[in-house]
């Protein structure tokens, strides 16, 4: 089931999204060559509870840190540790906070210092095709409009489309309904209406689409080993236009 959210429970997220908006803000300041993972988790879990928020996904279902920190062919769900990064790595920060009961959850693909031109339009095409999805999360769309035009924009760019893991609604839960795939012919799925939330969340490869769990259980790698990126934000479709929630301007 779908849940609408009132202009106040949308205020709360709106605050809950601004803690993780400038959390990942303060993070690509800290990433260089040279710093841990699990660094960059401590500082995320400091800044976040420093705002009075909870870090959302310590605990969830087992998982051991504040972030998830994916780097190269991490996918998503990398779990921070003693990995130190180096130059020409990619990171993708996955980052969820807590305010009020109600979720904000987005996630930045960084370069570690000088990065290939392949890693680095890897990196751009990723943000460009959430965009180009948030341009049509429009009351009256259907929800797989969104996805197509992820797709579409990524794809053209000679790209793959994760189909393992996929968007999804947001509000007091981390995950809720609808899902939203980054990929599908368009018109399908729910009709968007004013006062849905979605997590819209390209991940995108350099190779094959597919993907595998590593045996820690969380850690989803490329099966082909190419560079992965991944790019959210918590959007509030809204009758005068998607608000991005999570993004700070």
């Amino acid at each position: 089931m779908v849940i609408i959210k009132n202009s106040q429970q949308i205020e709360y997220m709106r605050q809950a999204g601004k803690v993780v908006g400038e959390t990942l803000l303060k993070l690509e300041e800290v990433i260089k060559p040279g710093i841990t993972t699990a660094e960059i988790d401590r500082i995320a879990e400091e800044f976040i509870t420093k705002q009075g928020a909870k870090p959302s996904f310590k605990g969830y279902g087992g998982f051991p840190a504040s972030i998830c920190a994916s780097v190269n062919e991490e996918v998503v769900h990398g779990i921070p540790g003693n990995r130190v990064l180096n130059e020409g790595d990619i990171i993708s920060v996955d980052c969820g906070a807590v305010l009020n009961g109600y979720q904000g959850d987005a996630a930045r693909t960084i370069p570690v210092g000088k990065v290939s031109e392949e890693a680095m339009k890897l990196i751009e095409v990723t943000k460009e095709s959430f965009f180009k999805g948030v341009e049509k999360a429009i009351v009256g769309n259907k929800l797989t409009d969104i996805s197509h035009a992820v797709q579409q924009y990524a794809e053209s760019a000679g790209f793959s489309i994760v189909r393992d893991y996929v968007g999804h609604g947001i509000g007091r839960d981390m995950h809720e309904d609808p899902e939203v795939p980054n990929f599908g012919r368009p018109g399908r799925g729910p009709k968007l209406v004013s006062g849905m939330v979605l997590a819209i969340e390209p991940m995108i490869n350099i190779g094959d689409f597919k993907v595998v769990t590593k045996p820690d259980g969380w850690t989803v790698v490329t099966v082909d080993g190419s560079l992965s990126a991944h790019y959210e934000n918590t959007v509030a479709i809204l009758t005068d236009g998607p608000e991005i929630l999570t993004l700070i301007k």
